[in-house]
């Protein structure tokens, strides 16, 4: 463990994650779009990291889930340990050509790896990739990621997309959260023995599949 990037050691024993975005009573009252935050805990409810995005008011209000963001990680110290980095890119099966890319580091300002979107006409698609750039693992969505009254699980496979070796989850929250605020709540199940850069890429790759495809839906109705 004591290769393992300052503050992911705890990630090491992991294999079931868990992020709630924090109800804003702004967001809540008048509908209007403010910076996400997030705790991320393990399969206790014991918070291990908290999350805060940074952008522009423009972006949360004109860009929206393709918004740009820099999203900071914290351990229960107040240290930075994880920065997620999105910019801004299109977010349509049109068009093949510029579709979101996600940086992850850790510790801040080295690379831990990336969330890779693949062009697909019907299923969402992903690819984890390593600090090298080399694909490590694919992220494949249902058709259909308005599941109603239930959880949406997105499946973690292997390259070969016939092995399916964990998946994240979006968590049902019911009518009150779904109607009043855009809260997301997730599970990333994966091996305990992945690599925890890739761990944290993971966590990456669950705030872009929420803007993607929970930010403005009102799923579970």
């Amino acid at each position: 463990t004591h290769n393992l990037p300052p503050g992911l050691e705890y990630l090491n024993q992991l294999d079931q994650i868990i992020i709630h975005q924090q109800v804003e009573l702004l967001e809540a009252i008048l509908g209007t779009e403010t910076s996400s935050r997030y705790e991320i805990k393990n399969h206790l409810g014991q918070r291990v990291y908290f999350a805060v995005e940074e952008n522009g008011c423009f972006d949360r209000k004109l860009c929206s889930p393709l918004r740009s963001f820099t999203i900071r990680i914290a351990d229960n110290a107040g240290r930075e340990v994880i920065r997620v980095i999105r910019p801004l890119r299109c977010n349509s099966c049109c068009f093949p050509c510029f579709l979101q890319e996600l940086e992850v580091q850790s510790p801040p300002g080295t690379i831990a790896g990336y969330v890779v979107q693949n062009w697909d006409p019907f299923l969402p698609k992903f690819t984890i990739q390593n600090q090298s750039k080399e694909d490590v693992l694919k992220i494949i969505g249902p058709y259909a990621t308005c599941g109603c009254f239930e959880d949406v699980d997105f499946e973690v496979k292997a390259l070969n997309e016939m092995t399916t070796i964990g998946k994240i989850s979006k968590y049902w929250s019911g009518f009150v959260n779904n109607v009043f605020t855009n809260t997301a709540n997730f599970g990333i199940q994966v091996p305990v023995d992945l690599d925890v850069r890739i761990k944290a890429v993971m966590i990456g790759a669950c705030f872009l599949i929420d803007l993607m495809f929970f930010e403005n839906s009102l799923d579970g109705l």
